[in-house]
C-alpha cells in the first residue's frame, strides 16, 4: 500500500490534481469557523445550541450540507441550497417539458441547466439565510440575553435591519463560494467536489463526537449493557458496528446484479465480427444515499408544523390538544411513530429516485441500436420490461439496507444510552455518506493508475 501511494505522488498530474483539492478542502474548513461580524463569541458560546425540536434540525442539516449552523459562520447555509437546486431540476427534468428539452440537448443544454440552477441557488439562500436570521441568530435565551455584540444592537437592543441584510448576504456569499469551489475541484481536482465538502464536514465532526464520547460518558469498566452507564462492553459494540456498517456500505456499494448480453452475429468481408458473451451490471443501491436525505429533510415538516400549531390558539382547545399528543411523535428521533415513517420514506424514495435515474426503455433501445439482446427476451418491450422487473427487485434490497442504516443511531442511542449525535456519526447515515464518497475518491484515483498501466489500489 506505502508503494501505491508513492505511484500516487509520483505522477505529476495526479499530485496537482490531489494538491489541488486539499487546499480548497483546506479553504473551506478555514471559512467553516469564521463567525458572523455582528456575532458575540463569548455571548455565542454561553448562549449554546437550542433544545428540542429546533435543536434537532439544526444537527440533521449540518449532517448533509457542510454547514456550521450552530456557530453562525460565514458558512452557515453549507452546500445545502445547491443540493436542493439541482435536486429541483432534476425532478423537472421528468415532469416538466422545457427542462427534459434542455436535457435531450446534450452538453449545451446541460450548460444552460447549471447556470439556472445557480440562480436558483441565490434565491434559495437569500430565503433560508433570512428565516435563519431571524429564527436562530436573532433569538433569546432564557437569561434574556442574545447572540448579537453590542456594537451592532439599535436602540431597541436587537440587530438593526442594514445589519440583518448584512448577515442575509454575508451568509449567501458563503453558499456561493463553497458552490465555485465545488465547482473548481469537478474541473480541476479529483472526485466529486460537492460530496467531498459534505464528507469533510462529516469527518471533522467525527473526532469531536468520539472524544465526547470517551470523555464525557465512557466508563472503562465491565458494567454491563443497557441504558444508564456505557462501559467497556457498549464500547466493543460500537466499535463492532463500526466495522459492519463500513463492510456492508463497500458491499452494497459494489452490489450489482449482472443481467447476461450477447451481441448479434455480423459479416465484414471475410470475416465475423460479435457474437460475444456480456454482461449488463444494474446496481443493487442505484439511488445512492439520496433517499435518506429526502426522508430525513421531509421529516423535519411534521414536527416544524405540530410545535407551531400548539400556539395557534385560535384553533380550539380540542387541536390545540391534539397537537401536543402529536408533536413529541414527529419531533423525536426516538419514537416509533417518527422511525416507522422514515422507513416508508427511504423505501418511497428509494423506488422514486430509482424510477428517474433509471429508464428500462431507453436502455434497451440502446442494446438495439448496438445490436446486443438479453438471451431469451426479444429486444424492446420485451427486453424494457423485464429490465424494470429486475431494477424492482433489486432496489427492495437495496431500500432494506438503508432503511437499517438509518434507524441503527436510533436503536444505539435507545438501547445503550448513547448520545444521538455520536450513534449518527458512528453507525448512521454520517458514516454512509463519508464511506460512500471516499470510495468514489478511490475510484477514480485507481482510474488515473490503470490509465498508466499502473495496478490499483484496490487491486491484489
Amino acid at each position: 500500500m506505502l508503494e501505491k501511494l508513492r505511484i500516487i505522488f509520483t505522477i505529476p498530474e495526479l499530485r496537482q490534481k490531489i494538491f489541488l483539492t486539499l487546499l480548497f478542502l483546506g479553504i473551506y474548513r478555514v471559512g467553516y469557523w469564521i463567525t458572523l461580524p455582528m456575532v458575540d463569541q463569548s455571548r455565542l458560546q454561553q448562549v449554546g445550541q437550542p433544545a428540542g425540536n429546533l435543536g434537532n434540525i439544526i444537527n440533521q442539516v449540518a449532517v448533509f450540507s457542510a454547514s456550521n449552523l450552530t456557530q453562525a459562520t460565514i458558512f452557515g447555509l453549507g452546500i445545502m441550497p445547491y443540493i436542493s437546486a439541482s435536486i429541483i431540476f432534476q425532478l423537472l427534468g421528468s415532469v416538466w417539458k422545457p427542462v427534459e428539452d434542455l436535457k435531450k440537448e446534450g452538453a449545451t443544454g446541460q450548460k444552460k441547466i447549471n447556470e439556472y440552477t445557480r440562480y436558483l441557488t441565490v434565491i434559495l439562500c437569500l430565503v433560508q439565510s433570512w428565516v435563519y436570521v431571524k429564527v436562530y441568530l436573532l433569538r433569546v435565551s432564557a437569561d434574556g440575553g442574545s447572540m448579537i455584540a453590542d456594537a451592532f444592537k439599535s436602540v431597541d437592543g436587537t440587530l438593526g435591519f442594514g445589519w440583518q441584510i448584512t448577515a442575509v448576504l454575508t451568509m449567501t456569499c458563503g453558499t456561493v463560494f463553497l458552490m465555485w469551489i465545488g465547482e473548481q475541484i469537478d474541473e480541476f481536482g479529483i472526485g466529486n467536489g460537492i460530496s467531498l465538502l459534505i464528507m469533510a464536514g462529516i469527518l471533522a465532526r467525527m473526532p469531536g463526537a468520539l472524544w465526547d464520547l470517551l470523555a464525557n460518558q465512557a466508563e472503562f469498566e465491565l458494567v454491563g449493557i443497557g441504558p444508564g452507564r456505557i462501559g467497556v462492553e457498549s464500547l466493543l459494540i460500537l466499535a463492532t458496528l463500526f466495522i459492519a456498517v463500513v463492510v456492508g456500505v463497500v458491499f452494497i456499494t459494489l452490489g450489482q446484479r449482472r443481467i447476461p448480453t450477447q451481441s448479434a452475429k455480423h459479416v465484414r468481408g471475410r470475416r465475423v465480427y460479435g457474437g460475444a458473451r456480456q454482461f449488463l451490471p444494474l446496481r443493487i443501491n442505484q439511488a445512492g444515499v439520496m433517499p435518506i436525505i429526502f426522508a430525513s429533510s421531509l421529516l423535519m415538516l411534521p414536527g416544524m408544523l405540530f410545535n407551531a400549531a400548539i400556539s395557534w390558539t385560535f384553533l380550539g382547545e380540542g387541536w390545540v390538544r391534539f397537537f401536543s399528543q402529536v408533536a413529541p411523535l414527529f419531533s423525536r428521533c426516538t419514537s416509533f411513530v417518527y422511525n416507522l415513517s422514515y422507513i416508508v420514506l427511504i423505501y418511497f424514495f428509494c423506488y422514486f429516485w430509482t424510477a428517474i435515474t433509471f429508464n428500462p426503455k431507453e436502455m434497451s433501445e440502446n442494446l438495439k441500436d448496438y445490436g446486443t439482446f438479453i438471451p431469451g427476451y426479444r429486444p424492446g418491450k420485451r427486453t424494457a420490461d423485464y429490465l424494470e422487473k429486475v431494477m424492482v427487485r433489486i432496489t427492495y434490497v437495496g431500500a432494506g439496507f438503508l432503511a437499517l442504516v438509518a434507524v441503527i443511531p436510533t436503536i444505539i442511542s435507545s438501547s445503550l444510552d448513547v448520545s444521538f449525535a455520536v450513534a449518527s456519526f458512528y453507525g448512521g447515515t454520517g458514516l454512509l455518506i463519508a464511506v460512500s464518497v471516499a470510495f468514489d475518491l478511490v475510484q477514480k484515483i485507481d482510474s488515473h493508475l490503470v490509465m498508466r498501466n499502473y495496478r490499483g489500489l484496490l487491486e491484489g
